[in-house]
């Protein structure tokens, strides 16, 4: 993959992007723990003539996790972003816990956004501290403890492939194991061990856990652009709830619910479905 890696200033802090492909620029907010070195989904869209545009979001990556005070100075910085390459109208994508960035900037900008999809995203209050998740993610991912967590996993998986995705998996599907495995395909056990490998959490996640709740219903009412919601049927980490909440509140959406084994909706048998979705919508939707 052609990926070019940048940083520029936004408000005296330092804002990491990437730019990958060319042509039709969609904006993407990548999942938690992730960066602007995300891979999942974008193989297509480039192959098909886009170009992604990725900031590492706020305290993930190169960027300051000063900007992550709030999701709106966050924003302030990625519409500064699109000002710095010259961009109008863009798409924009927003991917699991990426999601109350995406739902905060096409409410903030609308005049930018073209058509909105949110992928296994997150649109309203997600991990709490009553929920075991949450104890758990507070305390492998607080930094710096989790660099070693990360690099640890990483260690393991590139030892032992099979027997982390069958541990992990099931962290992402309401599937059994069995199920997940005969879903599975053949490249699922590779893509997990690349993700384990380029994951870091940095000050990120946990500010993506301190700022879902701050979405509010009427936000997603201001959108008026297209938008797709996509989703796992089978996605434990974050509940169909989250993908009915998107749809009943944004204005012009289309619900598409994949039978994939999980969460990462790019993964296994039927995940084609979920690129086919995609470039049929932005084609639909051209700037």
């Amino acid at each position: 993959m052609n990926r070019r890696v940048d940083v520029c200033r936004s408000e005296d802090q330092s804002l990491e992007y990437s730019v990958a492909g060319e042509g039709e620029p969609i904006l993407v907010m990548h999942g938690g723990h992730s960066n602007c070195y995300e891979e999942f989904g974008y193989e297509a869209l480039i192959r098909q003539g886009y170009s992604l545009i990725t900031p590492s979001r706020a305290g993930y990556g190169g960027t300051s996790k000063e900007l992550g005070s709030s999701l709106t100075r966050a924003c302030r910085a990625y519409n500064g972003l699109l000002d710095r390459l010259q961009l109008g109208k863009v798409h924009l994508l927003a991917v699991s816990a990426g999601g109350p960035s995406g739902i905060r900037f096409a409410s903030l900008y609308p005049e930018r956004i073209r058509t909105f999809t949110l992928q296994c995203a997150v649109t309203k209050a997600w991990l709490t501290p009553q929920d075991k998740e949450y104890r758990v993610a507070r305390l492998l991912f607080r930094p710096p403890a989790e660099e070693a967590v990360w690099k640890l996993l990483g260690r393991l998986n590139n030892r032992f492939p099979s027997f982390i995705f069958r541990q992990m998996a099931p962290s992402f599907s309401t599937l059994s194991r069995s199920e997940i495995v005969a879903k599975a395909g053949e490249g699922d056990w590779e893509a997990i061990r690349r993700m384990n490998n380029r994951q870091r959490s940095g000050h990120g996640f946990f500010i993506d856990l301190s700022q879902t709740g701050d979405i509010v219903p009427t936000e997603l009412e201001n959108v008026r652009c297209p938008a797709l919601v996509l989703h796992s049927k089978n996605d434990r980490l974050v509940s169909l709830e989250h993908a009915f909440h998107a749809h009943r509140h944004l204005p012009q959406s289309e619900l598409r619910l994949l039978d994939t084994w999980g969460h990462l909706i790019w993964l296994g048998k039927g995940a084609e479905e979920t690129d086919e979705a995609m470039l049929a919508f932005l084609r639909g939707n051209r700037i």
